[in-house]
């Protein structure tokens, strides 16, 4: 705790608040990474600073960012009869009037898992097909990349994944291409920055002119980087700055990447709220395509046909491209709420949705 008691004082809290009181601006920070979308509302950094900076969250929820038609495939192969392994975040999230809860219920099955490794022991343990739902950024893929090499090697041949893996710098700059959204810098991903570096994120400063900060998860990290942006605006002087360097470098983990360009190749892929995103997916390359259970399976070519009436609006894929906050939902915290979600933003562990209602009440934005 030594090491993260440092990054929670309250003494340097206040001196970084009263200097962001103090600076007279008036900004908008985008959080791209859930984790800290949760942190700034735990601690009430969100509340505290919003007369002067105004954070709204992004595309960094893995869960948020997975259309209906990836789900679906998932549901489709519980269908079949083949088992679903699955983080536990994806079971309650609603698709097409459904959900993998629902369709558990209707006879299906699945498996909550805690890695893609874990799926793997239950391949070889089990001897049933086991297909794993390869939802996650970059920070997920290594693994996912890493259990298809084992399955490889061992000779394993029931299991397979669902890829559905994506990748956070062209989520962002679809936000920045859109120009929707006025954003004055980006508060950057420290799990995703671990595995790919700072560099990949530098077009946001050479063609969007922003600055931005690679930050990490206590209050002190965050917003120490806030303070950094507010700096760099008020000098004219965007660069992308790497807060978190005890744990990220500017190369990234090299050995992870290389493992992720072992197994995988980069593709286009559809996100929530962003539409198609070219270069923003991975896919298995032609040497593991024979793990990819929507070919193996003939996953996801027939989609429901859902009337628009039945569908409920939720805006979450508004939520997460930063065009409203939570609470201006019509849904939210009346009929969307924890026990009963809507959409993923509210059933995810790192769903603006699901962190606003938990401790955005208490500070009347409920």
């Amino acid at each position: 705790m030594r090491f993260l008691d440092e990054y929670r004082r309250p003494d340097l809290m206040r001196k970084m608040y009263t200097k962001i009181e103090n600076s007279g601006m008036r900004i908008t920070i985008m959080e791209v990474c859930g984790t800290h979308t949760v942190n700034m509302a735990r601690t009430g950094i969100r509340w505290r600073v919003k007369p002067w900076v105004k954070l709204l969250s992004g595309p960094g929820c893995p869960v948020c960012v997975c259309t209906e038609e990836d789900l679906w495939m998932a549901a489709e192969a519980m269908r079949m009869g083949l088992v679903v392994a699955t983080f536990g975040d994806m079971v309650r999230v609603p698709f097409y009037g459904t959900s993998l809860e629902k369709e558990r219920a209707r006879g299906g099955r699945f498996r909550v898992v805690y890695s893609p490794l874990d799926a793997l022991r239950l391949a070889e343990n089990s001897g049933k097909d086991i297909v794993f739902l390869g939802v996650g950024f970059e920070t997920t893929a290594p693994g996912i990349a890493l259990a298809l090499i084992e399955a490889e090697n061992r000779g394993i041949t029931n299991f397979s994944v669902i890829p559905l893996m994506r990748l956070i710098p062209p989520a962002i700059k679809r936000i920045l291409e859109r120009g929707e959204v006025k954003i004055d810098g980006f508060i950057l991903p420290g799990h995703v920055s671990t595995i790919i570096g700072s560099k990949p994120y530098e077009f946001i400063v050479k063609e969007y002119d922003k600055p931005a900060v690679v930050s990490g998860f206590e209050p002190l990290d965050i917003l120490g980087s806030i303070l950094y942006i507010m700096r760099m605006i008020e000098e004219g002087k965007p660069e992308i700055l790497n807060e978190y360097k005890r744990v990220v470098r500017e190369e990234g983990n090299l050995l992870a990447k290389e493992i992720m360009g072992r197994v995988f190749s980069i593709c286009d892929r559809e996100w929530r709220g962003l539409g198609e995103i070219p270069c923003s997916g991975l896919e298995l390359r032609e040497e593991y395509r024979k793990y990819d259970a929507v070919e193996k399976f003939s996953l996801g070519d027939e989609v429901p046909e859902y009337r628009q009436r039945d569908r409920v609006k939720c805006r979450c894929g508004d939520v997460i491209s930063g065009l409203i906050e939570p609470f201006e939902c019509p849904l939210f915290g009346r009929i969307c709420n924890p026990s009963n979600p809507m959409g993923p933003c509210m059933v995810s562990s790192e769903g603006s949705c699901a962190a606003y209602y938990k401790y955005g009440g208490k500070m009347g934005e409920r």
